[in-house]
């Protein structure tokens, strides 16, 4: 299943530009939270190994086990609802097996992008079809559920972002593109329309709130737009250089402890404190310029499949990416989704890790077939 390839077409930008951005995510959290970041090196270095592993395999043969994948996953997300399931503020979304406790829900955006590599591979000639399509969406239609069920409505929005850009990827038919956003549009304005008309109907409460706290910020400042509002403070207190790596300064926002989850969800928040503009923009041009040669790499990808696990992959990234800080900056309502390579969480390192390693042997078997056939 190892294939040989010549080591000068491995792309070492792409890896460079992530093992760096997960090192500024480590300096982050060693700042957040130094009790985390021993975990966070550890799972560095195991996630590198697996990236290199993967990365020289062969795509084609692991994803003729994309059944076995998508029953992987519906069985991992089922697990989280059951008694082996454990929660934190009101959320159940982590599932403790032999003693290691992990997050389905993030492992779950590569298995079904290997899925979808080979299923759409598989029946590439009916992507344009209609009927495919709805297909398609029922298959999603499982792991969704079980994921709302959780609830995390952001990871599902996460899968839906990698799912339509799948199919776009994979050649749907453009009449169906323009009739999907002639009915998804309208039905966002609406759920936001319907979160400022008092009771919602479709919406949780707490999502209603956060639709009203984005909306209004001043009038959750103590509670639902709470985090945000200190976010802002921290981030426009950090100016242009930053208040200086790991800061004692009494008038940090995140020393006073006015940011919960800063490991996690609100990592941005302490890179643009302590590092300013600077380095806020070094982590938006890193997220970005992965998510780029991503999609680089599956333009030039030798098939449809590596075609899809490249693009899947770079969605995953730089929507993923876009969402976390958009939430920090208050661009976006607050949803609990870490930020790609910088944020807490060894389920989310490693699966990010592995498909990126991915996109590496996509990117090693597009060269071996272009030089190898011309």
């Amino acid at each position: 299943m190892i294939k040989k390839y010549k080591i000068i077409d491995y792309d070492f930008i792409l890896v460079f530009m992530v093992i760096a951005l997960s090192i500024v995510g480590i300096m982050a959290i060693n700042s957040a939270d130094p009790s985390s970041s021993n975990k966070q090196i550890a799972g560095l270095i195991f996630g590198v190994v697996m990236m290199v592993f993967i990365s020289l395999l062969d795509y084609v043969y692991i994803i003729k086990l994309y059944i076995l994948f998508y029953i992987l996953n519906a069985v991992l997300l089922a697990l989280v609802l059951s008694p082996l399931g454990s929660s934190t503020n009101g959320a159940q979304r982590w599932v403790s097996l032999f003693g290691i406790t992990f997050q389905p829900s993030e492992s779950a955006k590569i298995l079904l992008i290997l899925f979808y590599a080979q299923f759409i591979m598989k029946y590439k000639d009916r992507i344009k079809s209609f009927g495919f399509i709805l297909i398609c969406l029922a298959l999603l239609a499982l792991p969704l559920g079980l994921i709302a069920g959780q609830p995390d409505l952001s990871t599902c929005i996460m899968l839906m972002a990698i799912f339509s850009t799948i199919v776009f990827v994979a050649g749907i038919s453009w009449k169906i593109v323009i009739a999907v956003l002639s009915v998804s549009i309208p039905s966002v304005l609406f759920v936001i329309y319907n979160a400022v008309q008092g009771e919602s109907s479709i919406l949780h409460d707490y999502q209603q709130r956060r639709i009203l706290a984005w909306l209004h910020p001043e009038d959750y400042a103590n509670s639902e737009a709470y985090q945000t509002l200190n976010s802002m403070m921290a981030i426009g207190s950090g100016q242009l250089y930053g208040k200086g790596y790991n800061t004692n300064e009494i008038s940090s926002v995140l020393n006073g402890g006015f940011i919960s989850e800063s490991p996690t969800d609100f990592i941005f928040t302490v890179i643009g404190e302590e590092l300013g503009f600077i380095g806020a923009c070094i982590v938006i041009g890193l997220v970005l310029a992965i998510s780029l040669d991503c999609f680089l790499i599956s333009m030039r990808a030798k098939d449809k499949a590596g075609e899809i696990i490249a693009a899947g992959v770079g969605a995953w990234i730089g929507f993923q990416g876009f969402i976390n800080i958009g939430v920090a900056t208050g661009v976006i309502p607050n949803t609990g989704i870490p930020l790609p390579f910088v944020s807490y969480g060894l389920t989310s390192l490693l699966s990010s890790f592995m498909g990126i390693g991915f996109v590496l042997n996509v990117r090693l078997q597009s060269n071996k077939y272009i030089f190898g056939r011309v």
